[in-house]
């Protein structure tokens, strides 16, 4: 069997010739004594041992790893710090024991990232993540159980070393994985962990970190690829509170794949994680018109109809769907209109009537290659709201009649037919509209400006 594929419990199975290291001074009597107690016990038994002298089995294992160099060894230790850590994640305070103060607890860990077989690796980075994480911070020369710390810089220089190795294997790891399967999720599961910490944040960026990401937001359908999706989705919404990552993330296609992924998913949690993360974005730069531009209002409306049992998520979509309406109200009449026409929510409102909106913004229509004219027609297609269809065919009588090549470029995109059709709906409505669309379009603006509107 490969490397790659052993599993804790195959590890665990060793019998491993603790005797013969005491004898060659690897590690000492009482090592000894601690690792028979240990070795091969129940859980049970083992978290009493724990529980009893927590620390100073960690400093047994820190040593072992430190100082032992053969690879059945290291596994095996690793296996045993992996299971420790698994039951109680709490546990990972042991490695800032006070008594261990003499001791590093990320040298072996950050070493082993490098190098042997992925086991290896990916154990080394599990465990490093949660040892830093739960490490004590330091305020005002203080460390959290409140002794005074004379080697403060000492401290943050050591972890700052650490925290960019680390920030560095979990990138290449993102780049070129070391294993097809289990480094990606690997990785991104211990980023969702770190990026809780602002300078991870800043590491992360300047490592170019945030574009590795963009790639793994996607729809998913398997238990592994959701879970992946989450952990991808939550280091977003972390991100999404450092400036200089949400400078990325506006450059990116991040917002059209998270859109996608909510359109998409029913699993509750990438659900709330996305919406967090949309509310954070929304009154970033551009971000607010992108959402709206997306039809972000509109999916917002159909989440809300969903039976979700997440309080914090039926909050935050109500905040995200306030924010949007805010963020509508604020944008020009024609990002308005655009809006409306792009949701397909065709109505009466003031704008299209008013003869000053199509004089100012007729050269707007322009954009994307007539992109608003294009979905324009598509509503004659696609509609069954006769208030839309009717709303379509007079916005288009007055882009024929307001802009210079307004007959040419609506015959060119092929409307005629579709608006003919329309002139025999049960409408009448439509049918005046669609009317009044074609004698513009046979007629031109020269001849068409007085027929009634």
């Amino acid at each position: 069997m490969e490397q790659a594929e052993l599993t804790t419990e195959q590890v665990l199975k060793r019998d491993i010739p603790w005797e013969t290291y005491m004898m060659t001074k690897l590690i000492s009597g009482t090592d000894l004594q601690l690792l028979r107690r240990y070795d091969n016990r129940p859980e049970s038994f083992r978290a009493q041992l724990l529980d009893d002298d927590g620390p100073a089995y960690v400093r047994v294992f820190v040593t072992i790893l430190r100082d032992i160099f053969k690879e059945e060894t290291v596994e095996y230790v690793l296996a045993l710090i992996d299971e420790m850590l698994a039951a109680n994640p709490k546990r990972a305070r042991l490695f800032h024991d006070k008594s261990l103060a003499n001791d590093d607890p990320y040298e072996p860990f950050l070493r082993l990232l490098w190098k042997g077989n992925w086991f290896i690796q990916e154990k080394s980075c599990k465990i490093l993540a949660l040892i830093v994480s739960a490490r004590p911070k330091t305020q005002d020369g203080l460390l959290s159980n409140g002794e005074a710390s004379n080697s403060k810089s000492k401290i943050i220089t050591c972890i700052d070393d650490v925290l960019k190795g680390l920030v560095e294997w979990l990138c290449a790891q993102l780049k070129k994985p070391s294993h097809p399967s289990r480094s990606i999720p690997t990785a991104i599961s211990c980023l969702s962990t770190l990026l809780k910490e602002p300078v991870v944040r800043s590491l992360f960026v300047r490592l170019d970190g945030v574009k590795l990401l963009i790639p793994l937001i996607c729809p998913a359908s398997t238990q592994q690829s959701i879970q992946l999706l989450y952990e991808t989705s939550l280091c977003v919404w972390l991100l999404s509170y450092y400036e200089p990552a949400i400078e990325y993330l506006a450059t990116s296609r991040t917002l059209p794949r998270l859109v996608d992924v909510v359109k998409s998913s029913t699993k509750e949690k990438v659900v709330r994680v996305v919406v967090l993360t949309f509310k954070n974005l929304l009154s970033k730069g551009a971000f607010g018109a992108q959402m709206v531009d997306l039809g972000l209002p509109q999916i917002v409306q159909n989440l809300k109809a969903q039976a979700w049992s997440d309080e914090d998520l039926l909050e935050a979509l109500n905040q995200l769907e306030e924010g949007l309406k805010d963020n509508i109200k604020k944008l020009s009449s024609f990002d308005k209109y655009k809006q409306e026409v792009l949701l397909g929510h065709l109505d009466w409102s003031p704008m299209h009537k008013d003869p000053a909106f199509w004089r100012e913004n007729i050269t707007n229509f322009e954009e994307n290659d007539f992109q608003i004219l294009r979905v324009l027609i598509t509503i004659l297609d696609t509609s069954n709201d006769p208030r839309a269809l009717a709303v379509a065919c007079f916005d288009l009588s007055q882009f024929i009649q307001n802009h210079p090549a307004g007959r040419v470029i609506v015959t060119d995109l092929k409307t005629k037919e579709r608006v003919m059709k329309l002139m025999n709906h049960e409408n009448a409505e439509v049918t005046k509209n669609a009317l009044l669309c074609i004698q513009r379009l046979f007629l031109g603006a020269k001849y068409a400006s007085f027929l009634q509107v």
